[in-house]
């Protein structure tokens, strides 16, 4: 599933290809990826004639902005975005093609049909759902020690489940909450309010500095991730966990093992990492 850094790399990809494109037409094969309005037509008619002005992200989500309306978009676990002309064949696959004025096709692909699609009055998109449950994104000033160390103290759940909790902070995912609380020496078993404060602090500190890395190597290629171009990311390099099982650790040279932490495989050194 794409993360934070590989949603912000799409974002910044994107942004070379579709700003101030207008939508002349919009075409929808999987009707079950437009979530609002829940009706594929009146979905086609909002966004035809509208220019494409920004792209934002919040979390994981994608934020087209347009002339009166928002388009959202998470693309979950295989989502992918290609800019090509027109007459380029449709690959298998393509599920959502939206068609500029000047010959050019904004297309979405998706394997598995998972991605969604929201579409907002300008201003609304934070008052309603999948945006209103949100908790801040790593890089918002909101994502501050105090909010997150209340956050941790009120929950008895373990470390790497509240990492991934969206609500709690938006973005991270399983590579990324890996490599964060490696970074910071903490067990993803260990409870979330029994972290002192010096461990809450290295936690919020490495999230922030290893997202900024990968957004840095263009995300983690793991399976089928590529940004808008095709290209693949190589953050992949930096890991120190993820993906390492058995592998010497970089730090100590102890084997890195792989555990369920809330079923989600989880990858771990021991030695490094004491619960």
């Amino acid at each position: 599933m794409p993360e934070l850094p590989e949603v912000e790399t799409i974002r910044n990809t994107l942004k070379h290809f579709v700003l101030d494109k207008k939508i002349e037409d919009v075409h929808v094969f999987w009707g079950k990826i437009i979530k609002e309005p829940d009706d594929v037509e009146q979905f086609k008619h909002l966004l035809i004639g509208q220019t494409i002005h920004n792209i934002n992200r919040k979390g994981k989500f994608l934020l087209f902005e347009l002339d009166e309306y928002t388009l959202i978009s998470h693309l979950r676990m295989e989502g992918k975005y290609s800019v090509v002309n027109r007459e380029e064949p449709i690959k298998k696959h393509t599920h959502v093609i939206f068609r500029f004025t000047d010959g050019e096709e904004l297309r979405y692909n998706d394997v598995r049909k998972f991605g969604t699609m929201h579409v907002f009055p300008k201003g609304q998109e934070f008052s309603d759902k999948p945006l209103n449950q949100l908790g801040p994104d790593p890089f918002d000033e909101t994502f501050t020690f105090d909010y997150f160390y209340q956050k941790l103290k009120k929950t008895n759940r373990v470390i790497k489940s509240v990492l991934l909790d969206q609500t709690v902070v938006a973005g991270l995912g399983n590579i990324y909450v890996d490599e964060t609380l490696f970074r910071a020496g903490v067990h993803p078993l260990k409870k979330a309010n029994k972290l002192t404060k010096k461990e809450v602090k290295m936690v919020q500190e490495q999230a922030i500095l290893t997202l900024k890395e990968a957004v840095a190597q263009g995300g983690t290629t793991i399976r089928s991730y590529v940004n808008g171009q095709g290209e693949m990311g190589m953050f992949q390099q930096e890991l120190f966990v993820y993906g390492q099982e058995n592998k010497a650790c970089k730090k100590c040279g102890k084997p890195v093992i792989k555990m369920k932490v809330g079923g989600r495989g989880t990858h771990v050194c021991p030695s490094c990492q004491r619960n």
